[in-house]
């Protein structure tokens, strides 16, 4: 067949995904008005999961689901600012792996709001100024991201989403690799480098900055430097790629939460996560986990923090499969609450990765 004849049925099919988009965008239009006027949130990660759910069992082919929903995250991100620009805020600066989550999860039709910490992210959301923030949890290698568990307590929004994002970390910088005298990243990150830095660049200042964006600024301007960042930091600050995933382990993964001010339906998998603290007597922590083994339900993570209020006081974070509207999980926490010095339920979101 000629490629005059292939190229003619292409302009058609695109005639007609250009026609359905813009009808899909036209009543998705509408279901953001209803939403408005009813006081919801434009963003519905259990509806979200749903479509993307329905896209993938569709698909026969030849394009990969990585592929397809790459094309879908787009278009739900476009949809989502039809009608007035969603604000994501999230640790910044640009380029930073929370800038990255915060792109896999919303796509590039909203505004992002760079911010210099974790409770400036809390802040933006709390005080409107965003619609959604998106903070880091924990680390596959390095374990819980401590501020973000510690502003839960206090802070009055909900988790209505995690992200799960493989990072790779790059060396990057403006001169050859045996000429580099300090190396810049974050303390966490030097942590997942720690061999490879040990065998490639033994001797070389390492200097930890607040984040991997920071880092890539600095070495963008000194001559002599170099920092471990991501490769969307090279494309944004003019840095060559000195050596590609260095980080120590394959299986580097950092878990995101979105937060917000609005709870998510059940999707039927779902997580919940929540805090409590506990009476300081003996066995105590064993009785407020029985209620869980009573009803069924797995814990997938419990992480503890001293409560900064008295001496040997912890709070308890846990991560539990199900949805808090579900019966059993309804039941064990009011059984938990009953037991417990402080409850607090910090939203239940769709798994989705």
């Amino acid at each position: 067949m000629a490629f005059k004849t292939l190229r003619s049925q292409i302009d058609k099919i695109d005639k007609k995904i250009v026609s359905l988009l813009n009808k899909r965008a036209k009543i998705t239009s509408g279901i953001s008005r209803l939403k408005r006027r009813q006081g919801k949130s434009p963003y519905s990660p259990d509806r979200e999961r749903e479509v993307l759910r329905k896209i993938v069992a569709m698909n026969q082919g030849p394009l990969t689901t990585q592929a397809l929903e790459a094309i879908y995250r787009e278009v739900m991100s476009y949809s989502l600012s039809l009608e007035k620009p969603i604000r994501i805020a999230y640790l910044g600066p640009e380029a930073s792996f929370s800038h990255l989550a915060a792109l896999k999860r919303f796509g590039s039709q909203v505004v992002y709001v760079a911010c210099d910490s974790i409770a400036d992210v809390f802040l933006e959301v709390e005080r409107d100024s965003a619609d959604f923030g998106v903070v880091p949890i924990e680390n596959s290698i390095e374990g819980a991201v401590s501020y973000t568990l510690d502003m839960f307590i206090d802070a009055d929004l909900m988790i209505c989403a995690q992200i799960i994002l493989d990072v790779s970390h790059n060396l990057l910088g403006n001169c050859p690799k045996n000429r580099i005298k300090e190396v810049y990243s974050n303390p966490q990150v030097f942590g997942q480098c720690r061999i490879w830095l040990q065998e490639n660049l033994p001797g070389v200042e390492k200097i930890e900055v607040s984040s991997t964006t920071h880092a890539a600024q600095i070495a963008a301007k000194e001559k002599y430097s170099a920092c471990i960042a991501s490769l969307l930091a090279a494309r944004v600050y003019k840095l060559k790629v000195i050596a590609s995933e260095i980080e120590d382990s394959l299986h580097n993964i950092t878990r995101f939460l979105v937060i917000g001010r609005s709870d998510v339906s059940q999707t039927g998998r779902d997580k919940t996560s929540i805090v409590f603290s506990i009476k300081d007597r003996v066995g105590a922590l064993h009785d407020m986990l029985v209620p869980f083994k009573k009803y069924g339900i797995n814990l997938t993570k419990i992480e503890s923090r001293p409560s900064k209020k008295k001496a040997w006081d912890y709070y308890f974070f846990v991560d539990l499969e199900g949805h808090r509207d579900n019966q059993r999980v309804k039941k064990a926490l009011g059984e938990l609450d009953i037991k417990c010095r402080f409850l607090k339920v910090l939203g239940s979101y769709p798994i989705g990765e």
